[in-house]
């Protein structure tokens, strides 16, 4: 089944919105609260089909978990050691932040169990976290680098030391979720700031950690506490709605309880250097995450260098940001961004070939793209499968200058069920076909 968006041009988007929960946080919250002692209680949780991947992944492993129902989610937490062997293969679909994760979590099970995922999952790279679990004597077996990934169990971890070489939340939080079971401790140091969910859920379930410059370390055999979880709404989610304001003239749009974490806000960074109206509202904190409302109203865009510090900081958001980048005035340059290849598609590709597509000069380097504003055309664009690349050529249609298709749109509901009606309210003329 081709589910396509067609997406009509014009309109402007206002209003009160609330976007789904977190994803990154979302995850977490199932893999802690599955391994805490005592019932943890989740609100806000994402009902996409990434985190339902990694509730089900635990489930299979005889955790007792209720809901979702309307974001809440009950876990009875099984303690550190009271995982058992799944039945069958554990199945992922799309999601790379479950396999990444799960790899670490269950090199040092005392079962083997075998991750899979979809065709998109299938191609995705998976060294960069079994090199360094081999390191700490794991066992895995891959497809020349890819999934599936056969993990062997009953292997006693030792605790390493590891510089990152390239910036990834992912592999950090494989490494400290595998640095809990292990021997001594773990070490880890990043190139640059990346997110820091795992390190921040784990200080709130009572698990010590360490964090000095950009090292951070954890000693295996400590515990983790039960405790209650409020998943903020996804800044991820709530990038194409703050674009789509930025660039659609008469907006003025208000992101309810967003989470502004420092290591996720480069998005906001990015836009108010390119001249976008954004302003917080009604700071707070929730589980040792901050959150606040966005308001972003309409104003003018430039090009502009973006910074390389700022990658890490929005590297889920670059999609949404490249149509900003298409309807600014002169030209906007990213490099530092080779990560950006090897997300669910290869987004430097797939972006500036439908950019292209609709008129818009893009053209990719090996670590970014560089894009000159101009009018953006009509057209049909496709996807790849990829739920940021589809949400952000919806948003493109408020400045083109008639319809975009987008094609291959059914995995936007790994991360943004209900992003139709959601953007529908918000003033977005779409309409959603299945053939």
């Amino acid at each position: 089944m081709n589910r396509k968006y067609i997406v009509h041009p014009g309109g402007q988007i206002t209003g009160e919105l609330r976007v789904p929960g977190d994803k990154s946080i979302s995850h977490r919250s199932i893999m802690l609260g599955a391994l805490a002692e005592g019932t943890t209680e989740v609100t806000g949780f994402l009902e996409g089909e990434d985190a339902l991947a990694t509730l089900a992944a635990f489930r299979a492993m005889g955790v007792h978990i209720i809901g979702p129902d309307k974001g809440k989610v009950t876990i009875h937490g099984v303690g550190m050691h009271g995982l058992k062997a799944p039945e069958a293969d554990l199945y992922l679909g799309n999601s790379g932040t479950s396999m990444r994760l799960l790899s670490g979590l269950l090199a040092a099970q005392n079962f083997d169990v075998t991750l899979t995922g979809d065709k998109s999952l299938s191609g995705r790279p998976m060294k960069r976290v079994t090199d360094p679990l081999a390191l700490m004597g794991a066992e895995i077996d891959t497809n020349e680098g890819k999934p599936p990934l056969k993990i062997h169990g009953g292997k006693q971890l030792r605790g390493i030391d590891y510089d990152l070489p390239m910036a990834s939340a992912q592999v950090k939080s494989c490494l400290l979720l595998a640095g809990m079971y292990a021997e001594g401790k773990t070490s880890v140091t990043e190139p640059a700031p990346t997110r820091d969910h795992t390190e921040r859920m784990l200080g709130g379930m009572g698990y010590p950690l360490q964090q000095q410059d950009s090292t951070v370390t954890i000693e295996g055999g400590a515990k983790l506490t039960a405790t209650r979880i409020d998943v903020p709404a996804d800044i991820s989610s709530a990038t194409f709605f703050m674009v789509a304001a930025a660039i659609a003239p008469g907006s003025d749009v208000t992101l309810k309880h967003v989470g502004i974490n420092p290591t996720r806000i480069g998005v906001i960074n990015i836009l108010k250097q390119m001249g976008a109206d954004i302003s917080l509202h009604n700071e707070a904190e929730t589980g040792g995450e901050p959150v606040a409302d966005i308001r972003v109203k309409y104003a003018p865009l430039k090009g502009i260098q973006i910074p390389e510090d700022q990658v890490p900081l929005a590297i889920d958001e670059f999609p949404a940001l490249f149509i900003a980048a298409a309807c600014a005035e002169g030209e906007t340059v990213l490099t530092g961004a080779e990560e950006l290849r090897v997300k669910e598609s290869d987004r430097i590709q797939v972006m500036a070939d439908g950019l292209t597509t609709l008129g818009i000069d893009a053209r990719p380097t090996e670590d970014g793209i560089v894009i000159h504003g101009g009018v953006i055309g009509s057209g049909e664009v496709d996807s790849h499968g990829d739920h940021r690349i589809a949400m952000s050529f919806a948003v493109a249609a408020l400045q083109a200058g008639g319809s975009i298709q987008i094609n291959d749109c059914a995995n936007v509901a790994t991360s943004f069920p209900g992003f139709v009606e959601l953007a529908s309210q918000a003033g977005l003329n779409i309409e959603e076909i299945d053939d």
